[in-house]
């Protein structure tokens, strides 16, 4: 089959063709990404209506693009992927409803993805790996641990109980004046900082739970930040580090504990656009290698939003026989585990995430 897969979830707009081959081997024809950088860049964050504009000036062309670069046309499409959630609501009705109007006009079925599938299945497509594997699913809405058994069969261990770390990197970046995004500009300036310069504290490390909190962290870094004013380039160089190797500790240290309640599993997926910091991965290398796991991180392209994660998500339902009708809404939260608890806070995106 070939798969056409649609993400407009944040502010990238995105398509991609993915396939497998007869011996069941995942093949990216393409995959295509606009970042809207520029449109948001002065608000220093995403403005969900201009979002939703720009997916919607630049869908049909980059659809093309796709298609083009995979070298097919729309009568070689088999099944659609579009994310139909979570997100921001404007910006998936332009995907959705792209996917259901090339659905019914050439009678192509499609199926809405969960954003959160695609990334927890990312490494499927990029690496081959098989079921069970140990997920750690970090971006700027999410933070999971979750334990990955099979498509669908998702137990989530852990979640942030208030800021997720990629807004920890975004609004720590805003706070020191670098440009937006935060993440990329962190890891930027962190390259000739001092680590060790700063400690800052490690929330919850220590308690039973495995869940993770990043507000303190943030407030620390404001709290320093304010008694260094005015502050130098090297000091913003050595916040950064010091948050950016705060962080990689944090991550890894729920990581060793999620390991030591995962019987049967030898393998950690790191997905999700944090999942692009070289320190963090270094990091979990680190700890997969003392405690006998294999570590798996996709491309640094297939880590921020794109649409190949998304035509692959569909492409595994697609195979199970399922489609989706064209009632389906976009759902600006959607669990992965919809069957545990929430906790309070979870995220700026809300309950349950």
């Amino acid at each position: 089959m070939y798969i056409l897969g649609i993400e407009t979830s944040c502010d990238e707009t995105a398509a991609s063709v993915v396939t497998r081959d007869r011996h069941g081997k995942p093949h990216l024809l393409s995959n295509v990404v606009l970042s809207q950088i520029d449109e948001h860049s002065e608000f220093g964050g995403v403005v969900p209506e201009i979002a939703a504009r720009a997916h919607l000036s630049a869908i049909d062309h980059i659809i093309k693009r796709a298609l083009d670069k995979a070298s097919l046309d729309l009568s070689k499409i088999n099944g659609i992927g579009v994310t139909a959630g979570p997100g921001l609501v404007g910006g998936l009705m332009v995907g959705l409803m792209t996917a259901k109007a090339l659905s019914a006009s050439r009678g192509i079925p499609y199926l809405g993805v969960n954003h959160l599938e695609g990334h927890a299945l990312t490494a499927r497509l990029a690496d081959d790996v098989s079921y069970p594997y140990l997920l750690l699913l970090v971006s700027g809405g999410h933070s999971q641990i979750v334990r990955v058994d099979g498509l669908g069969d998702y137990t989530r261990l852990a979640t942030t109980i208030d800021d997720a770390v990629g807004e920890a990197f975004d609004k720590t970046a805003k706070l020191l004046g670098l440009e937006f995004p935060g993440g990329p500009n962190v890891e930027k300036a962190a390259k000739t900082g001092d680590a060790s310069r700063f400690k800052f504290p490690m929330p919850l490390r220590g308690q039973e739970t495995l869940n993770m909190s990043f507000s303190g962290l943030k407030t620390a870094i404001r709290t320093q930040a304010q008694k260094l004013v005015p502050l130098r380039d090297q000091d913003i160089a050595d916040l950064c580090a010091s948050m950016q190797k705060t962080v990689a500790e944090i991550l890894a240290n729920r990581c060793e504990r999620a390991m030591a309640q995962c019987d049967g599993i030898d393998t950690l997926v790191v997905a999700g656009g944090v999942a692009s910091n070289t320190e963090i991965r270094t990091r979990l290398d680190a700890l997969c290698e003392q405690n006998n796991y294999k570590l798996i991180a996709p491309p640094l392209k297939l880590c921020t939003d794109n649409a190949a994660m998304i035509a692959w998500a569909a492409l595994e339902r697609f195979e199970r026989g399922e489609t989706s009708d064209m009632n389906l809404a976009p759902r600006s939260r959607w669990p992965l585990d919809g069957s545990t608890e929430s906790v309070i806070g979870s995220g700026r995106k809300g309950a349950k995430v």
